[in-house]
């Protein structure tokens, strides 16, 4: 863990000072954006990249890092894949190199430096953002589901589609991210829900909806293992290692219910909040049906990111004189959760041939 606590330290202070030193942009007497610097918003990006991409271990990096080893990519093997685009991304990178660190650090670049520009662009604090993205575990999930993740850090890209209501576009970017991981195509039918203002009727029959799954769950998974025990996830159907960890999902619930009762406020700082809400509403949906199985807390990894948005906003729906407690708050609570799930629980050992 030394070189991932050296790192949350290194991006933590890039970013913090990349706010410090940030642009505001103001318009007849009015504040329109604040900007960070960019070029320590750069310098954070990098440190991801380093770490993620010289990694050797971390959940299935091993599984990745011997298929690149064994497999002679042709288009042939290629074209009878599930996920083409990953086929075709393999393939490329080894007619360069047949060292596999190649591909841990092409997927590390991508991922990590599509996510942390869409944070620097949306979120409100960018440094808290960053801390969450670290703490809250999405970065070492993206050196482990790294065939979803890199589709998630595509259609990250895309936010600014949701916000315009550009279906159109954002549907493509979807098709072209479901080429690295089919599940990403769920997101199709998520963007017309999600078109809505937040806390509506829709928002409350979608949460009763995820809770009414959990109640009869056994009934749920029959119908769903069922529907798709032909697809390259009918696997999921044998796996039976019980619920989402009940701290992961109360983790993830609380921002939900802070912007619930700061809805008003929230709008008026942030008009386009409704969209972020309702992305973060529906990643909780998915958490709260991980408690009957945590393989569908996979899907919430799409949603997490503007769960991280939504965290840097929340802190200016309090009084003034409260922020910075809350803004502690967030920082103190999210290092004793990293603490206890990477450490305590799962006792995480980081690998590198490079860096020690």
């Amino acid at each position: 863990m030394t070189v991932l606590w050296i790192n949350l330290a290194v991006v933590f202070s890039l970013a913090y000072l990349s706010r410090y030193f940030s642009r505001t942009l103001v318009l007849n007497g009015s504040l329109i954006s604040i900007k960070p610097n960019k070029l320590l918003a750069i310098c954070t990006i990098i440190s991801f990249i380093l770490v993620a991409g010289l990694r050797n271990n971390i959940g299935d990096t091993p599984f990745y890092i011997h298929t690149y080893n064994i497999t002679n990519f042709t288009w042939d093997l290629v074209k009878s894949q599930d996920d083409m685009g990953f086929g075709v991304l393999q393939m490329i990178l080894k007619s360069y190199s047949t060292d596999p660190q190649i591909l841990i650090f092409t997927t590390a670049f991508i991922t990590n430096a599509l996510i942390i520009i869409g944070l620097y662009k949306y979120s409100r604090l960018f440094d808290l953002s960053v801390f969450v993205y670290i703490t809250g575990g999405l970065f070492l999930v993206t050196m482990n589901g790294i065939r979803q993740c890199l589709a998630t850090a595509i259609i990250f890209t895309g936010t600014k589609y949701i916000i315009n209501g550009n279906w159109f576009k954002y549907i493509l970017l979807v098709v072209l991210a479901s080429f690295f991981h089919q599940s990403a195509l769920i997101l199709i039918p998520i963007y017309f829900l999600v078109r809505y203002r937040a806390w509506s009727k829709a928002t409350f029959i979608l949460l009763a909806f995820s809770i009414v799954i959990v109640v009869g769950f056994n009934q749920f998974s029959q119908v769903l293992f069922s529907a798709i025990q032909d697809s390259q996830y009918g696997v999921y159907s044998q796996v039976n290692e019980g619920g989402a960890n009940i701290i992961r999902v109360i983790v993830f619930v609380t921002p939900m219910v802070i912007a619930f009762f700061g809805r008003e406020k929230l709008r008026e700082i942030y008009p386009e909040s409704d969209f972020i809400v309702n992305m973060a509403i529906v990643g909780a949906a998915f958490m709260i049906i991980s408690t009957g199985n945590w393989i569908f807390a996979r899907f919430n990894i799409y949603f997490e990111l503007y769960q991280i948005i939504l965290i840097s906003w929340i802190v200016k729906v309090f009084r003034k004189k409260d922020q910075k407690f809350i803004y502690y708050a967030i920082l103190l609570c999210y290092f004793a959760y990293y603490y206890f799930e990477n450490v305590i629980n799962l006792n995480i050992v980081y690998r590198s041939n490079y860096l020690g």
